[in-house]
């Protein structure tokens, strides 16, 4: 069976809700493996609300819909305050990024707090920037960021996850709106363990399956390598 963009694959997938510092409830999912634990787990921050962006963004749902089953990684997908999907609206206003930090932060708390086990932030466009800001928590193993634009996150963010010192791979495409690759490198360059891979072709929203695949290949290989590459066909 060909793996489609449609394909949705086995796993068990529960509606959750995180509690922040200031009083929100936020809607979310938490997708795990079918019959076993899970080896890792992606924290899912979703491009900006105001043009769209939320927890079903197309490449968050797609991780949803197919790392539990085929990389044994948990993804857990929530809406930022006052961002809507079919999962629901959660509480509160757009924060542009600032009141933000409260959502990050409640996500941790969840994945601390069930159990789930060796944590990245994936960030997406305006979620790279709450993962830059906001992101910087021992109990992370890193970030992953697609389609970066470095407006709200700026060079002090980027020297600071630098002194933080986990890992960072940018994931920047060759037709960015925002950021494109050889800008990318330049300003990656004040955090030294930044892994920047410009992607030929690509485009900010990822539109398209060859698109996605690269991006959910390019999480697994650094995040459950034993799973790199994922198949594209189930026998």
């Amino acid at each position: 069976m060909e793996i489609r963009a449609s394909t949705v694959l086995p796993a068990r997938r529960e509606p959750i809700e995180l509690h922040t510092a200031d009083g929100l409830t936020l809607v979310g999912e938490v997708a795990l493996p079918a019959e076993r634990p899970p080896a890792a787990t992606l924290i899912c921050l979703h491009p900006l609300p105001t043009h769209g962006g939320m927890m079903d963004s197309h490449v968050f749902r797609k991780a949803a819909y197919r790392l539990p089953a085929l990389a044994d990684l948990a993804v857990l997908r929530f809406n930022t305050r006052g961002t809507t999907s079919d999962r629901g609206t959660s509480q509160g206003a757009f924060a542009d990024g600032e009141g933000e930090r409260y959502d990050v932060a409640a996500a941790l708390e969840y994945a601390e707090f069930h159990d789930l086990p060796r944590p990245w932030l994936v960030g997406w466009s305006f979620g790279t920037e709450l993962a830059l800001r906001w992101g910087r928590d021992p109990l992370i193993e890193g970030a992953i960021l697609l389609s970066p634009p470095l407006r709200r996150a700026g060079d002090a963010d980027l020297t600071a996850w630098g002194e933080f010192g986990r890992p960072l791979v940018a994931l920047v495409p060759e037709f960015d709106d925002y950021l494109r690759p050889d800008e990318a490198a330049e300003r990656f360059a004040l955090v030294p363990q930044a892994e920047v891979i410009g992607v030929e072709g690509a485009k900010h929203l990822w539109v398209g399956e060859p698109s996605v695949r690269i991006v959910l290949n390019e999480i697994v290989r650094r995040v459950a390598p034993g799973a790199y590459p994922l198949p594209e066909r189930l026998s």
